[in-house]
């Protein structure tokens, strides 16, 4: 297996620039441009040359509530004077953005987005592993718990009652 090499940007950066929309990770097309170098409407005018690359679970426009939302979650923004609502890229449209580019920018800028995808999957793996096992050790403690308490405080039965009872 060869030594990975390092990415260009670092992976932090592209993690910082994933939102989630829609329930789909993806990428704005602003933040994907300025990875690739190249000016928004560049991005996008080569993006519709190839639109038949770009179907709707790779590639699809931001409604106007969705984009007010967006922006208020990134305080510091730099949106400036936009006039169309923006597009968002999943991990497959921000990786076929390099057959479209075509130079060799483009090709590392898309590995190390996918680098960045698998990262952030196996990450959220990892979390989920560890709340379940968290939930099934909650579980054994609780169980634990219960049985202590019946040690402690047995239940008081007085027809299970030892000895003799005089009636008078």
């Amino acid at each position: 297996m060869k030594p990975q090499k390092k990415s260009i940007v670092p992976l932090e950066i592209i993690a910082k620039k994933i939102y989630l929309i829609r329930n789909e990770k993806v990428m704005l097309d602003s933040d994907l441009a300025e990875l690739y170098g190249l000016e928004t409407k560049v991005l996008i005018q080569a993006v519709k040359r190839n639109h038949e690359r770009f179907p709707s679970d790779f590639m699809f426009q931001l409604k106007p509530e969705e984009f007010e939302n967006l922006k208020s979650q990134i305080v510091t923004s730099s949106w400036g004077g936009r006039r169309t609502l923006p597009y968002v890229f999943t991990e497959h449209g921000a990786l076929m953005l390099s057959s479209v580019l075509r130079n060799k920018r483009a090709v590392d800028i898309s590995i190390a987005i996918v680098q960045t995808f698998i990262r952030m999957r196996d990450m959220l793996a990892t979390h989920k592993d560890l709340a379940r096992k968290i939930e099934q050790h909650d579980k054994q403690i609780g169980n634990l718990y219960a049985y202590v308490e019946q040690i402690l405080y047995p239940a008081t039965n007085e027809n299970n009652s030892i000895g003799y009872i005089w009636k008078k």
